[in-house]
């Protein structure tokens, strides 16, 4: 790190990179929220936001940790690893209903403000592309495979409603649930087969009646993806998906133990055989930095905004937690009017090209990279990072 520096200069000239970008960050926002791609089908949307990072002067690799849409885009040389998670799936038949083009493009953007004074700051910049944020989790197994293995601190910001900072978020599992019975007349020899929509019935109406039981914060929902094919036949297969959520990884283990009770009882009650296939990883509960988040606020502040705290209260669900839970990560939200339109909804993803959710790109991309000038010239934060960083390695090395 340069000893000329000082922490406000360094902040303006990556905001003034933010800037020079910003028409092209707008239009990669508008670009992905134009061609919404599902989870691990975002190959234009991360081919987007590579090449831009790539005509920046960072060194891409594609198709890292065995996942074709995944990348990480890397600038600068120095010790302090500063990741960017860049998010771009969209929701099956509702597009970017949860913001995600904006969230991307934020990233993006701030990755570039770093880069600006990478060599300066002595960090390394690392743009992480991490899809399936909606399905299987991408961070998860992003971070399974070893891609955040020499990072110190990672950031990202959330499309919303409103500006907050702090929140936690539910941890999540989820089933693929496959019955299998017997096909039969449905008229002439019912008595033959062996119903699979009556055990996909029944494990709906039992974890119905367990909801009762569980404690504040714990969630169950599921969907029927198949249930027969024609009225007068047994079905033989229906196939449907459960979630699970709960404030910790603790509180989901126990959940999920319930949940699975119940659905094995259903193949038990109507002889069925059951198949419980895991979807995707497991999302941890979300844990913010406290001083990433005390950073966060302090730039949205200088921008004009003002981060509700909402710390103790509970976001839906992220794979961020994942990644918080093995070194220090921020996950605030960035707030633009969608009219009392909220996430997963075909009209929330109506605001995601506006112009308030426009200056909410720019705006978060100026708030991440401020933050990471703050750590970055905060002698004991950059300590406790590295240090942090050092005991996670000497944890992982083999030992003799």
């Amino acid at each position: 790190m340069t000893s000329t520096i000082t922490p406000a200069r360094e902040r303006a000239l990556a905001a003034a990179a933010v800037r020079d970008h910003g028409q092209k960050l707008v239009a990669l926002s508008h670009s992905l929220h134009a061609e919404p791609e599902t989870a691990m089908r975002e190959h234009k949307s991360a081919a987007k936001i590579a090449l831009l990072a790539e005509e920046a002067g960072f060194e891409v690799t594609r198709g890292v940790a065995g996942l074709p849409t995944a990348f990480v885009a890397s600038r600068g040389t120095g010790a302090l690893v500063v990741a960017l998670c860049a998010e771009y799936d969209a929701l099956p038949g509702i597009g970017h209903a949860c913001g995600h083009n904006v969230n991307g493009a934020a990233s993006a953007g701030a990755a570039l403000g770093l880069a600006a004074v990478a060599d300066r700051l002595g960090i390394t910049v690392k743009l992480i592309g991490t899809p399936a944020e909606e399905d299987i989790g991408g961070k998860a197994l992003l971070l399974k495979a070893g891609v955040f293995d020499d990072v110190a601190a990672a950031f990202m910001v959330h499309a919303a409603p409103e500006d907050s900072v702090g929140a936690s978020s539910l941890a999540i599992g989820a089933w693929d649930v496959v019955y299998r019975g017997k096909p039969a007349h449905a008229a002439i020899a019912p008595w033959e087969g062996v119903n699979a929509l009556d055990a996909i019935a029944l494990a709906h109406t039992s974890v119905g009646m367990l909801r009762q039981q569980l404690p504040p914060g714990t969630l169950v929902h599921d969907i029927v993806l198949e249930a027969g094919h024609a009225v007068n036949v047994i079905p033989e297969t229906a196939r449907a998906r459960f979630e699970v959520r709960a404030r910790t990884v603790e509180d989901l283990s126990h959940a999920r133990r319930r949940v699975r009770a119940c659905l094995e009882a259903a193949a038990l009650a109507t002889g069925a055989v059951l198949e419980l296939i895991p979807r995707g990883a497991d999302f941890a509960d979300l844990r913010q930095d406290e001083f990433l988040s005390a950073a966060y606020t302090r730039a949205a502040r200088a921008l004009g905004r003002d981060p509700v705290d909402r710390r103790g209260e509970f976001m839906a669900s992220t794979d961020m937690g994942n990644v918080s839970h093995v070194l220090p990560a921020l996950h605030p939200t960035i707030g633009y009017d969608t009219e009392g339109a909220r996430h997963h909804t075909a009209p929330f993803a109506q605001y995601g090209d506006s112009p308030g959710a426009d200056r909410a790109v720019l705006d978060a991309a100026i708030a991440l990279a401020h933050v990471g000038v703050e750590l970055a010239t905060d002698t004991e934060q950059r300590k406790r990072c590295l240090a942090m960083l050092a005991g996670r390695r000497a944890e992982s090395a083999p030992h003799g």
